[in-house]
């Protein structure tokens, strides 16, 4: 009963998001609520999502004081500077602005956290992004590529949960991942040149008009040490996000504290920036809380756990030798369609048990659990992706329709890397 009910209820939040006949705030609380409801968990179901809150609450608070804090500077023109030199640099065109896109996505992603990226990025790239006219769902297209891989660094969760799930070393697990990693990551500069020249195309961009660009950028005026200071905060603060020594929440709250200090000392001109950013604040802030209500009721109900071991189940035994490939492609869209917690600690552990009858190793079938990263990142279970959505004003399910076959693509090109240099088998022969 309850796998039917987890199928019924994803088909209709799903439908309705691609549909349009729901926002995705609205279906991620009403969509479940009303499956916990016919499943007969009655006043149950507030338990489950209070559990939900729980876990979301931490990332929830320091996504709001983190937009907070890079929209503020943002205002107080600490990245004029660079946005200056960037926008002179790429001439306007769209092809090195994606390009540069990419290659500050993946610095920053190196500390696995997906938030982090789209702030930092877009903090920079945003403007840019607004006078030249770009799409800015090819650029939250090539963003969710960069998270998507970043957060399979060894200290990103999947790898670490992967490697936990099968008791062996992350960096075991990772090494032979590192070259099909890095094909990836090529490839995704390779999908920036391609959407850039599409962009290209569609603005007429012209060498000749570059420089339209860069008159249309004015400097706000900044006191110089008010400048500087904004700019050792930040680097303080990316530092301390990179060795997690203080949680984040609290990190940006404090931060978010002293930047209002120095950039907006008297009452009305902190209260002026409040009201000013509130908005899109808000509409992020509070599709976090409601994706707590899906993910609450999704994993306490059990229905997570009766969709993948389902799954599981309905793999033949001829099918044995593949195992290794097999896990590999359905990681695609399971980890699209329930928690990195409920795959690696609930399925992958019996897909392991499965596949040593065949001779697969459990450190393999651990590499090929994690294909479906790049695909996962655009679950409606993670919650940095609405933070993206809200900053770049964009619609979440037109988000959706609009990246997944590039995500796609990407965790195929690491698939085919993953099995050309040996990370896992696509057949295993026993001896």
């Amino acid at each position: 009963m309850l796998l039917t009910i987890s199928l019924l209820m994803l088909a209709l939040f799903i439908g309705l998001l691609m549909t349009k006949k729901l926002s995705a705030l609205t279906a991620l609380i009403v969509v479940p609520t009303l499956f916990a409801l016919l499943a007969g968990f009655g006043a149950e179901t507030g338990d489950m999502v209070i559990k939900g809150l729980r876990t979301v609450a931490p990332t929830g608070v320091m996504l709001i004081f983190a937009m907070l804090y890079f929209m503020s500077v943002t205002d107080a023109g600490m990245f004029d500077p660079v946005i200056k030199r960037i926008v002179s640099a790429v001439d306007g065109d769209p092809v090195k602005i994606f390009i540069g896109t990419v290659l500050l996505g993946f610095i920053v992603a190196l500390d696995g956290d997906g938030a982090t990226v789209y702030m930092i990025v877009l903090s920079a790239f945003l403007p840019i992004y607004e006078r030249v006219g770009l799409s800015k769902l090819k650029a939250a297209c090539l963003l969710l590529q960069c998270t998507g891989l970043g957060n399979m660094l060894p200290w990103g969760g999947p790898t670490a949960r992967a490697a936990t799930a099968v008791h062996v070393e992350t960096s075991t697990l990772f090494i032979p991942l590192l070259l099909p990693l890095l094909a990836a990551i090529v490839w995704t500069f390779v999908m920036a040149w391609i959407l850039g020249r599409q962009e290209r195309k569609r603005l007429g961009w012209r060498r000749d008009t570059a420089i339209r660009h860069d008159i249309l950028f004015e400097e706000r005026p900044c006191v110089a040490w008010r400048f500087w200071t904004n700019w050792l905060l930040t680097i303080a603060l990316i530092a301390l996000l990179v060795l997690d020594i203080v949680p984040m929440a609290y990190l940006f709250m404090l931060a978010t504290a002293i930047m209002f200090l120095v950039n907006f000392p008297q009452l009305n001109q902190q209260q002026a920036q409040l009201a000013r950013h509130a908005p899109a604040i808000l509409s992020v802030a509070s599709l976090i809380f409601a994706a707590a209500v899906f993910t609450g009721i999704f994993s306490e109900t059990g229905m997570a756990n009766a969709l993948a071991q389902a799954i599981v189940n309905i793999i033949p035994p001829a099918l044995g030798p593949y195992l290794a490939a097999i896990t590999a492609l359905i990681s695609v869209p399971v980890t699209w369609l329930v928690s990195n917690d409920v795959f690696y600690f609930g399925m992958l552990p019996v897909l392991v048990q499965a596949a040593g009858h065949y001779g697969i190793a459990p450190v393999e079938m651990a590499r090929a659990a994690l294909v479906g990263q790049p695909v996962h990142i655009l679950s409606p279970l993670v919650a940095s992706t609405y933070l993206l959505v809200g900053m770049l004003k964009l619609d979440y399910a037109q988000t959706q329709r609009g990246t997944m076959r590039w995500s796609f693509i990407t965790s195929m090109v690491f698939f085919a890397s993953c099995l050309l240099l040996g990370a896992f088998p696509f057949y295993q022969r026993l001896s």
